[in-house]
């Protein structure tokens, strides 16, 4: 990243903004003068490179020549008291601690699934893509639920000016089968987790979960050049996805792994629908989405979204949509603070 040099004339919010994830850490300036569509500066960083947030930041800032007032992180990890612990990396981020190393006067630690709820009233249609077009009342409350390397949930209520963030820990709750297969899936899991979340077989860490079941269960063979492969990759799920989007090399097993992953995802994002009654949509965030977008598009996501007996009809006027803007949770990170 090139030295920037941004003499501003005035007295506008500069904001340094951040997406803190455990592979890599996405970091920009905003202006209040600019808005969210047009950062100053941006860069990205391999998180596990650095041994604290502080460092990394600290590298950031050497190659800018303005000052900034304020800070928001949108960090992979719940936030309590000001303080996060970070899901793959032996980082702990405190409000504190950043304000006193970067001698920034206001910083904000958010959730992730915060940040990303943060952007969504103010997602274009460029940023999204329609599963269901529904029938949105205006400012109806929203629902997101991301599937990444985790399974985040939040919501988004009006409170008659602007609407307001609600963070969860919703992809904790205990995972409830709506098949006899799901129910197989369930017990399988029992015998070896102590506690079956929706996360553990609705996420990134999920899907090997589900592989293993079909595959000890008989349900489809593993082939000796699969297994080879996923005993060499780093992340077993990156395999599965990739072999069950591509048609030139089908296996019956992955297919039918990811299958059993997006049904349970449109049961689980119509179950949040009705928890929150998220009349205003549900938006499928996180990385799995529009990677597989096009199975997403073919029915049995919003069959099993939909699929929630005297209540069906509710859930088919609600809109669902997948973000597909990358920089979603950057971009949320920044509209939180630039809210003040």
């Amino acid at each position: 990243m090139a030295v920037v040099d941004c003499s501003m004339e005035g007295e506008l919010v500069m904001l340094l903004a951040g997406d803190i994830g455990g592979t890599k850490t996405n970091l920009a300036v905003f202006s209040a003068g600019t808005g969210l569509r047009a950062p100053l500066v941006e860069a990205t960083f391999h998180s596990a490179e650095y041994p604290n947030l502080e460092k990394l930041v600290q590298e950031f800032l050497s190659q800018i020549s303005f000052p900034i007032d304020r800070a928001s992180f949108g960090v992979a990890g719940p936030i309590f008291a000001g303080r996060a612990t970070i899901t793959n990396l032996p980082w702990v981020i405190e409000e504190r601690q950043l304000r006193e190393a970067l001698d920034i006067a206001s910083v904000r630690l958010l959730n992730d699934l915060d940040a990303i709820a943060h952007m969504v009233p103010s997602l274009k249609p460029s940023d999204i893509y329609t599963l269901n077009e529904g029938q949105p009342p205006p400012n109806g409350t929203m629902a997101v639920i991301a599937p990444g390397t985790g399974l985040g949930e939040a919501f988004l209520t009006w409170n008659e000016t602007r609407y307001r963030v609600h963070p969860s820990e919703g992809g904790h709750t205990d995972f409830a089968p709506s098949n006899p297969l799901e129910a197989e899936l369930l017990l399988f899991l029992f015998k070896r987790l102590s506690h079956v979340s929706y996360e553990r077989v609705c996420s990134g860490w999920g899907l090997p979960n589900i592989y293993t079941f079909l595959k000890d269960s008989g349900y489809a063979e593993e082939p000796s050049w699969i297994s080879e492969q996923i005993a060499a990759a780093p992340d077993p799920t990156v395999v599965i996805v990739n072999t069950a989007l591509n048609a030139e090399t089908p296996s019956a097993l992955c297919t039918a792994t990811l299958n059993t992953f997006i049904s349970i995802l449109g049961a689980e994002a119509g179950n949040l629908a009705l928890k929150v009654l998220a009349t205003g949509g549900v938006y499928l965030g996180g990385g799995i989405p529009p990677r597989i977008l096009s199975l997403l598009n073919k029915g049995q996501f919003l069959e099993a979204f939909k699929r929630k007996g005297r209540f069906t009809e509710l859930v088919t006027h609600i809109p669902v949509h997948v973000i597909l803007n990358p920089k979603v949770a950057l971009l949320g990170a920044a509209s939180a603070g630039l809210e003040g």
